[in-house]
């Protein structure tokens, strides 16, 4: 049975900075990542700027949360992938294309979460200023 590691500072701060390296290089290598991040940002420039609730901003930052998340799952996956095999194999673009198809449907559902939140807010917006 293998033997259970105690707590330890210095490795939790080594685990911080792959962490913080790998998001460094995601950021400098994939441009949706930069686009899911830049509107997550706008996102919760909205949400400040209408004052949503403390349950509406619990979701927005889960929703961004999880783009970003499953993003970066992505890149590891192509990587992986493109470590695995460099030559054209169906399995590996299924991997790829799948792991793609899952970040558009997070990113897709963070659209339907940002209208429940937004829409009534900025129709609401539109109707005061009409007056």
């Amino acid at each position: 049975m293998k033997k259970r590691r105690r707590f330890n500072i210095k490795r939790l701060d080594k685990s911080f900075k792959y962490a913080f390296d790998g998001l460094k290089f995601a950021i400098k290598t994939e441009p949706n990542l930069k686009f899911h991040l830049i509107i997550g940002f706008i996102v919760m420039l909205g949400g400040v700027f209408f004052k949503i609730s403390t349950i509406e901003w619990i979701f927005l930052v889960s929703i961004i949360g999880l783009v970003i998340g499953a993003e970066l799952l992505n890149t590891a996956i192509e990587h992986l992938v493109d470590l695995a095999t460099k030559e054209y194999k169906r399995k590996a673009m299924l991997a790829k294309d799948t792991a793609a198809a899952y970040v558009m449907i997070l990113s897709l559902t963070s659209v339907v979460v940002g209208l429940f939140i937004f829409l009534p807010k900025v129709i609401e917006l539109i109707k005061e200023l009409i007056k």
